[in-house]
This record gives C-alpha cells, structure tokens and sequence, in this order.
C-alpha cells in the first residue's frame, strides 16, 4: 500500500484500540439514557465521539467529520470520516460483550475504507474498496477485507437449516418464513460483518443509520459479500448538506448471488 493508505490503518487501528481500552473500563458501568429519537446514549458514548473528533482533525485537518452524536450533515470536504463512537449502546449498558466502534472513509461521498474494532471481542474487522471511486487515485488500495489482519470472505454454501441468518429487533416479524437458525447481536454492523467474514449466510438491519453502516459497507464489499439496500434509493454518494440523524438505510446482505432469490422476497418489505 501507498503511504497514505497505510497512515489511515494505522489510524485507525490505533485510535480505536486507544478509545476501545477507556470503553471497556467503563463497560457496564455507565446509565444509559434515551435520546429524541428514542434510541440510547450514554456518557462513554460522548467521550469517544469526541475523542475520536480531535483525534480526526488532528492527523487528517483537511478532512470531514460525520458523526452520529454531533455531526449528522454531510459536509462538502473532498475526504470525510464517519465514526459511530459506539455501535452496540444497549449491549455496552447492560453489559453484553457486543459492541464496537466503527470508523469509515469516504471520498467524494463513497466509501473507500472501513475499520471496525470490537474490543470485548478482541476482533478488528477493516476493509479496502474503492471501487466507486476508482478514478481519484493515482494508486489505490487492492480491494480486501480482513479481520485481524486475516483475509477474510463470505459463506459460499447454499441455504440449510446450520445456516446462521442475522436479523435485528425490527424484523422479527419475518422470523416465520425463514428456514436457517436466527441470531439478535444488538449491533448493526457486527451484524454485517459475520456475513462479511462467512459467520453467518446473511444479515439484516431494517432501521440502520449512515453511521452503522458506513465502514461495514466497505468491509462486507471488499470481501465479496452481496449488498442489497432495501429502500428505493442508492445508499451513496452522500449529499452535502443533508441532515442524515433520522434517515434510516434498510439493508439485507449475504453471502453470496444465488442466496438473493430466497432471501430478498422475504425482507424486500422492510424497506417500504
């Protein structure tokens, strides 16, 4: 890799591992408390957001922030990072060992790098794609996903009841029609990435944010797995100026193309 794709792991593999080590201190320790939209935050949350902010804005100054917890508008820097500072809240709180931080790289509104580190677990998931935006780079990172440093790619198996199948809270109302085994991690994008990693043979999320989605959108592309959105819009490339707090990206990801037939009728719904 060329110097400036290897200062960004770096980055983020060191940032993460420095803010996830202060998190499991506080892990379990912390009240979380109810935001407008409902969903949950709480103290270590704010502390990691702004810490991964400055940390941000000092290595890459030229670069944008979209942050879950205090910047949701999409900002008309070339470079953008958006950082979810601590995906799995409610695990976090109630202490449940699923939990990470989430950190993406965006060029010109696509993602090109994501990092996701999961310091319970001891699991970094990173990925390189940038595909999309091609054209920018005088040398590009070699599309690859890796979880501790080992490549990594999809279950390439067809549907049996041994399958794991990923859904969140708010599909389970599709639980009848599936014939694989269900699993709830209470993390948006661990959810992606045990299909990313060939864990699980598919995942949905039917209210993720940018945030939950950024860096596992990279991660799960680079390794080969099929990315289905299921609103009636293109997820990327993010527009400047938009608000994106309450814009939900409904999503269903999988192992591999003979898998969508059986899975995109059943969850095609959700994004409705």
């Amino acid at each position: 890799m060329t110097e400036f794709w290897n200062q960004v792991l770096n980055f983020a593999e060191t940032t993460t591992l420095r803010v996830g080590n202060q998190l499991l201190k506080d892990f379990g320790n912390v009240k979380a408390h109810q935001k407008a939209d409902g969903s949950l935050v709480t103290k270590s949350d704010k502390w990691a957001d702004r810490e991964i902010r400055e940390a941000i804005a000092y290595t890459f100054p030229s670069h944008g922030i979209l942050t879950e917890e205090s910047k949701q508008i999409f900002p008309s820097n070339e470079w953008c990072w958006i950082i979810d500072p601590l995906d799995g809240t409610t695990n976090f709180a109630q202490g449940v060992p699923i939990w990470g931080i989430c950190m993406g790289l965006l060029c010109r509104g696509f993602p090109v790098f994501g990092y996701v580190n999961l310091p319970p677990l001891r699991q970094s998931y990173y990925g390189f794609y940038p595909q999309e935006s091609q054209t920018y780079f005088t040398n590009p990172p070699i599309t690859r996903a890796f979880l501790n440093h080992q490549q990594i790619q999809p279950i390439q198996d067809r549907i049996s009841g041994n399958n794991l199948f990923n859904i969140c809270s708010r599909s389970t109302k599709i639980l009848p029609q599936l014939s694989t085994k269900i699993r709830m991690l209470g993390m948006a994008s661990y959810n992606f990435l045990l299909v990313a990693s060939g864990a699980s043979i598919g995942g949905v999320e039917a209210t993720p944010r940018i945030w939950d989605i950024a860096a596992s959108w990279v991660i799960a592309k680079a390794a080969g797995a099929i990315w289905l959105p299921l609103g009636s819009e293109d997820i990327f490339p993010l527009k400047i100026g938009k608000d994106y707090l309450g814009y939900p990206f409904p999503t269903l990801v999988v192992g591999n193309k003979e898998l969508v037939p059986y899975f995109l009728p059943i969850f095609e719904s959700l994004g409705k």
